[in-house]
């Protein structure tokens, strides 16, 4: 042992937004689907639209300047994204980043729909570029890196949100194909999950990601009935009901490890949910409007417990976060 050195680890380099962690936008997500879940619930609770709107715009503004830092930091070193992309942490969120694209698209859409639109495409261009970079990154690293895990469902199904916003923009030529391609994509990821989980088991901090499962199943749901597909929106609500009632089940199980920022990846599937559910009405309705209510109580605390570590700096730290 005599005469070894032990190196310090490389402070980050002076600068603004070096070390911006991805971690901060699955939960900036769930904000962006709360507010969205609002403004279908405002009619729902009979609540004046505005009160929605409030949100929508407080959220859309928190999420345009998480959205400029990060894009400060690849700015920096765009190489920092691929290593981003060789850890779970900076998978999730970085993909998060490009979904929260679309969801202030979507907040748009009612508001100027013209801007919407150009956002929209903005993010199918980013998604694209963020795909590339991350199969890139799965060619190049290790093994490990390529197994399935409900992560893949931000990356891969994550156009089911574009879907959405075109559809809602009457873009149906647009919407479709995606639809169909992330459909087909999550029930993959659901097929080779499910095998997955039969045969070993989730590691502790790991098992809150698992409720991003659900997402899915609210969002193609919602595309589905949009262009009247009702059987399979239907088929959607079951699943998606079917994968909340068995983490609720298995909830102590689900956070044995205590708060993490991988809570984050709790919160949009809530609101998604709940979104979901109200859009389909008749029995659907209520346990929507419930869900809703548990989204408020639960998403923002989550959300603000996670910024605060942002803005405190632990949260690089605590999901080694790449520096530009």
């Amino acid at each position: 042992m005599h005469g070894m050195k032990f190196k310090a680890p490389n402070p980050t380099p002076k600068g603004l937004w070096r070390r911006v962690p991805p971690a901060i936008f699955p939960p900036i997500m769930g904000l962006l689907g709360l507010s969205l879940a609002w403004r279908r619930g405002a009619g729902v609770f009979g609540l004046p639209q505005g009160l929605a709107d409030a949100l929508a715009g407080a959220v859309t503004l928190l999420a345009a300047f998480a959205l400029l830092t990060y894009m400060v930091k690849i700015g920096r070193r765009p190489a920092v994204l691929i290593d981003e992309l060789r850890i779970l942490p900076g998978r999730a969120g970085a993909a998060a980043a490009v979904l929260c694209v679309y969801l202030i698209a979507g907040i748009f859409v009612p508001l100027a729909p013209g801007l919407a639109k150009a956002i929209l495409f903005a993010g199918l261009a980013i998604h694209a570029a963020y795909t590339g970079a991350l199969l890139y990154a799965f060619a190049s690293g290790p093994k490990e890196q390529r197994r399935v895990s409900p992560v893949f469902h931000l990356a891969f199904v994550g156009w089911i949100i574009a879907a959405l916003v075109a559809q809602s923009l009457m873009l149906d030529a647009l919407a479709l194909p995606l639809f169909w391609i992330a459909l087909a994509l999550a029930l993959v990821i659901w097929a080779v999950q499910a095998v997955q989980m039969t045969r070993e088991t989730v590691p502790a901090p790991l098992r809150p990601l698992l409720a991003i499962h659900v997402a899915p199943a609210a969002l193609c749901g919602m595309v589905a009935q949009g262009f009247g597909f009702g059987a399979i929106a239907l088929a959607m609500a079951v699943v998606g009901l079917g994968i909340a009632l068995a983490l609720v089940m298995a909830g102590k199980w689900l956070l044995s490890s205590g708060f993490s920022p991988l809570w984050g990846a709790l919160t949009f599937p809530l609101a998604a949910l709940a979104n979901f559910w109200m859009a389909m009405g008749s029995v659907w309705q209520m346990p929507g409007a419930l869900l809703l209510v548990a989204a408020t109580l639960a998403i923002p605390p989550i959300a603000f417990k996670i910024l605060k570590q942002w803005a405190s700096g632990q949260l690089a730290i605590k999901t080694n976060a790449a520096s530009a």
